[in-house]
């Protein structure tokens, strides 16, 4: 269990300090390196390489935006092989349905509990 967390603890480590460095390196918004993780989460997820990556890190790999990325390609392939073309509709929709739903409700949560401040 210890070598889990750890291992988790690397994995997302990594993942934030290449997004902190893009933040700090490159003229990228934090805006396109969100897009841009996500992406490359669909890219490394489609060629199966992700599956492995989650399968070593846990939760260090599936929390960050490239295994949001990662379960929108699984869930496609796995709705295209039951439902054909259809499937590259309902896929990611259906793949990812609970973890948008928890966000959203967390963040009406947050704005009916906290009050909000000028900047």
């Amino acid at each position: 269990m210890l070598l889990m967390c750890v291992k988790a603890f690397l994995v997302g480590g990594i993942i934030c300090v290449i997004g902190q460095l893009l933040i700090d390196i490159t003229k990228m918004t934090p805006a396109r390196i969100l897009v841009t993780f996500v992406c490359l989460g669909v890219v490394l997820g489609a060629v199966g390489f992700y599956d492995k990556l989650i399968d070593f890190a846990g939760a260090g790999a599936m929390i960050p935006l490239t295994g949001f990325g990662s379960a929108l390609a699984k869930g496609t392939r796995e709705a295209i092989e039951k439902d054909g073309l259809m499937g590259v509709i309902t896929g990611p929709v259906t793949a990812m349905s609970g973890g948008v739903t928890v966000a959203v409700l967390s963040g009406l949560v947050a704005a009916f509990v906290t009050k909000p401040k000028d900047k």
